[in-house]
């Protein structure tokens, strides 16, 4: 089977998308959240940042756009299921995260602004 390399906008968009997990990673730590785990990798979706405060677990949504509203629907109905379905994954094989509150929450990144963070933005029931 033969990859096609990736092409140069989609190596630039995830550079971005990297650049954008990490800004938003030491946003929240600032906000007294530590990182758990980045680009969680599930058979059934990725989760890009897992962060824990207290006794919150949020899973979190990174996006960056040009403007905050087209980075809140970029997160789309399926994106959000498989979110959902990757964090069932990763409490599957951490069975301890169920003493935890858990949360899905979104950051918002958009060029010459502070991250916008929208905590329980959504959920397995919304």
């Amino acid at each position: 089977m033969i990859v096609a390399a990736p092409t140069e906008g989609r190596r630039a968009a995830e550079q971005r998308g990297r650049l954008a997990e990490t800004l938003a990673a030491l946003w929240l730590g600032l906000k007294g959240y530590r990182v758990v785990a980045r680009r969680y990798k599930s058979p059934v979706g990725e989760i890009d940042l897992i962060m824990k405060r207290g006794s919150v677990l949020a899973f979190v949504e990174v996006k960056s756009r040009n403007d905050a509203t087209s980075a809140a629907y970029a997160v789309t109905p399926q994106g959000r299921q498989r979110i959902v379905r990757a964090a069932e994954s990763y409490i599957a094989r951490h069975p301890e995260a169920l003493a935890l509150t858990l949360r899905f929450d979104l950051v918002l990144m958009v060029p010459g602004r502070l991250p916008q963070h929208l905590p329980d933005s959504f959920g397995a029931d919304r």
